[in-house]
């Protein structure tokens, strides 16, 4: 039997590195009301940015209360990984969301493939 792509979603860090992207952004927003949302790898542990170690992209989805789909807000390409400029792994965003639900956030490392965190968001 085939495995779906979930199996290989990491949402738990491991060794020394840190791959999982971490959201920060308000608990609780009025609804229309533009708001930031950061999206950082490697908060507390900066994650390697070589052309052999690098997170390619962060993205940015959220799923409205009792949605059976998910809105992709955002996605930021990482392209600059050694010689002469690097790319930290971070990203703002700016969203103004109508309704409560859950933003989800993804990132690729070139090595260890594809991690995922999640938030709940209430909208008042």
């Amino acid at each position: 039997m085939e495995k779906s792509l979930e199996s290989f979603v990491k949402t738990a860090d491991w060794k020394n590195e840190k791959h999982v992207p971490v959201i920060d952004a308000p608990a609780s927003v009025k609804a229309g009301e533009t708001f930031d949302v950061d999206v950082t790898v490697g908060k507390e542990i900066p994650h390697p940015n070589t052309v052999e170690h690098h997170i390619a992209w962060i993205a940015l989805h959220y799923v409205p209360e009792g949605a059976q789909t998910s809105i992709e807000i955002a996605r930021l390409d990482l392209s600059a990984h050694g010689a002469n400029a690097f790319t930290a792994a971070s990203a703002k965003f700016r969203v103004a969301l109508q309704k409560g639900g859950a933003l989800y956030a993804t990132a690729y490392c070139n090595l260890h493939g594809l991690w995922a965190s999640s938030a709940a968001i209430a909208v008042e």
